[in-house]
């Protein structure tokens, strides 16, 4: 039994999370939200669990190492000065940073660099994915993991290969590139798709979130997994043993 806070706790995931502490028989150490003080929450947990803000995102960090306890971040729509700041907290305390904490997504990206790297660069690369109508993000950040997933496999960078937003006359396809399609409307936790498209024959690997209380088990078992680990970035395939 651990004690957990959760940054971001009035938020739909953050109930979902105390719902998920409870069932794993954890105590919810308590909770902050905007124009909470982190460090004090921080200073009564044994780890904590972020899925505020990217705004947010440097004091939690501080709070974290000022209390010497393990992080799960959750937030996404980071940039990359956000992943640059992980990195410097990670040299003092364990942290997960991670753009989907279900365990399914954690394995889907694994295949999808698997598939990439062993069909190679003559099959193209599309990633579809679907949430509510009030995600402000795009693409989300499970379908950035999945593509950056995809671009490790094949051994190139994601952000000089990648597609998206197509409108108009765009011109043939980028040979080699990934490309994202976001969808959006209704009460769509999240679908995410990985097609790869060769000559006559597609492969679709695909991953549906009916509820987020998927992502919520997830984070609290990262959360277990993290407490005890020296400082680092850590990822959920690790969590997996991938």
């Amino acid at each position: 039994m651990a004690r957990i806070g959760i940054i971001g706790s009035a938020g739909r995931m953050g109930q979902a999370i105390a719902t998920a502490l409870a069932d794993r028989e954890h105590d919810l150490a308590g909770g902050v939200d905007a124009g909470g003080d982190a460090a004090s929450l921080a200073d009564r947990s044994d780890a904590l669990v972020d899925f505020s803000s990217p705004q947010a995102l440097e004091a939690n960090l501080h709070a974290a190492i000022g209390a010497g306890i393990p992080l799960v971040i959750g937030t996404t729509g980071l940039d990359e000065p956000h992943h640059t700041a992980i990195d410097n907290a990670a040299r003092d305390v364990a942290i997960l940073q991670t753009g989907n904490t279900s365990l399914g997504v954690t394995l889907l990206a694994h295949l999808a660099r698997e598939a990439a790297s062993r069909l190679g660069p003559d099959w193209d690369i599309e990633i579809v994915e679907m949430h509510h109508r009030h995600k402000v993000d795009a693409p989300s950040g499970t379908a950035l993991l999945l593509g950056e997933a995809a671009a490790e496999g094949r051994g190139i960078d994601l952000t000089a290969n990648t597609e998206s937003g197509r409108d108009g006359h765009t011109g043939e396809r980028a040979a080699g590139a990934i490309g994202f399609a976001a969808l959006r409307g209704g009460t769509v936790a999240g679908d995410h798709s990985v097609i790869l498209a060769g000559e006559q024959e597609r492969i679709t690997l695909s991953h549906a979130a009916e509820n987020r209380m998927i992502f919520a088990r997830g984070a609290v078992r990262a959360a277990e997994w993290l407490m005890g680990k020296p400082p680092g970035r850590y990822t959920m395939p690790e969590v997996l043993n991938l």
